[in-house]
């Protein structure tokens, strides 16, 4: 009988804590009416964000809150909005964390911020800056409009921009990027590897660049650019057939660099890294 009453106890009590765990979570959603290019920052120091566009003149952030140690903090001064999340003593990487769902105008100015992450960002065509340590980053479908992204060691991937002026900076994160094109295609890391697969558009400036990482191209047949690549302890690969160049932006050396156009050179290609591998392939 005593068994009983203490199995029967030891299932109250968790089935208290288990419901006081469910409780803690709460949902909280923020409406908020803009006029034309909004200005629209979210920051979570633990969590992810994700943004997505949504009606016109009209920004709505859900924020789902994992315990009372956070909350969540909102201010609109005209067309500018800002959200965050607000840490109360004791909050760990855990009980702190804020996950935010976030839609805005398509023509919307996007900030978002997490350590944890992940960030995602789809649809878009206004400026983007997703910032974050070790949160992966996901951009996807957007056109028209600035993307910076920086990382520590979060990796990154972009996906399908058109017409983009495209920054991102990561210490050790890798960064891929498919399909991605505009009038500046830039990309720095530290010892991150570097990937690119798509035609490197026309008339646009790519340049990317890391200290141990390595690089890869991959591109079709049709692709028009001026190529440049120079690794100075690394090795350099092409597959590609490229017409040599008159000048050459780096001094030409067997296995460490190579140099080139295809088609009309309509875009400028630059590929440099210390001691990583470059590698250009057909594909």
């Amino acid at each position: 009988m005593e068994s009983v009453q203490r199995t029967t106890v030891v299932g109250f009590v968790l089935a208290t804590c288990l419901i006081s765990a469910a409780r803690a979570e709460t949902r909280k959603e923020l409406r908020f009416t803009v006029g034309p290019h909004a200005n629209v920052s979210v920051d979570s120091q633990y969590g992810k964000i994700s943004v997505k566009p949504g009606s016109a003149g009209q920004v709505v952030v859900i924020a789902t809150l994992q315990s009372a140690k956070a909350e969540v903090d909102d201010l609109q001064k005209g067309n500018r909005i800002e959200v965050g999340s607000h840490l109360l003593a004791g909050a760990d990487s855990q009980s702190g964390r804020v996950d935010y769902e976030v839609s805005v105008p398509l023509d919307a100015t996007v900030y978002v911020r997490s350590s944890t992450g992940p960030l995602t960002a789809e649809g878009l065509q206004g400026d983007l800056t997703l910032e974050g340590a070790d949160a992966s980053v996901d951009v996807r479908n957007v056109s028209n409009g600035h993307v910076h992204i920086k990382t520590i060691g979060g990796p990154i991937t972009v996906t399908n921009v058109h017409n983009g002026h495209v920054e991102i900076a990561s210490l050790s994160g890798n960064v891929r990027l498919s399909a991605v094109t505009g009038p500046l295609v830039q990309v720095n890391s530290n010892s991150g590897k570097i990937s690119y697969d798509g035609n490197f558009g026309s008339g646009g400036d790519y340049d990317f660049t890391t200290h141990t990482g390595d690089i890869d191209a991959l591109v079709p047949a049709d692709a028009s650019a001026d190529f440049s690549a120079h690794s100075m302890q690394g090795q350099v690969q092409n597959e590609f057939p490229l017409q040599p160049k008159t000048h050459n932006r780096f001094a030409a050396e067997a296995g460490r660099s190579f140099f080139g156009t295809v088609g009309k050179a309509a875009s400028e290609v630059v590929m440099r890294s210390f001691s990583g591998k470059i590698r250009l392939k057909l594909r």
